[in-house]
């Protein structure tokens, strides 16, 4: 899917209107239908006021990856990106055997 795409199917996953979107953005609606048809392309910024409003990542909203991550998660793997090596292994380990434990009880239930 293109950008225009993405963006309506979140939209509407939110339950938003092209003109409450286009208002929390500083534009109209008729702008946001004409970006979601791809009849015109939006600049970088407001790519990226689009992607805080619709509370996804830039990446998401441009078809670059099928990963959708809210903001509570795009944050805290910000953080864990931010600490030193050993700190990161740490919690990579603590995450790898949680992951480990749900799979097993998944696959015994």
């Amino acid at each position: 899917m293109d950008f225009g795409d993405n963006m309506m199917l979140i939209r509407k996953k939110k339950k938003l209107s092209q003109a409450a979107l286009g208002k929390m953005i500083g534009t109209s609606g008729d702008v946001i239908g004409r970006y979601e048809r791809g009849d015109i392309k939006p600049s970088i910024d407001v790519v990226a006021k689009i992607a805080d409003a619709l509370e996804v990542s830039v990446d998401y909203l441009i078809g670059k990856t099928s990963l959708l991550l809210d903001k509570e998660t795009l944050q805290r793997i910000e953080n864990i990106s931010n600490l030193k090596e050993e700190n990161k292994n740490f919690i990579f380990n603590l995450i790898d055997m949680a992951l480990r434990d749900i799979k097993a009880k998944k696959a015994y239930s």
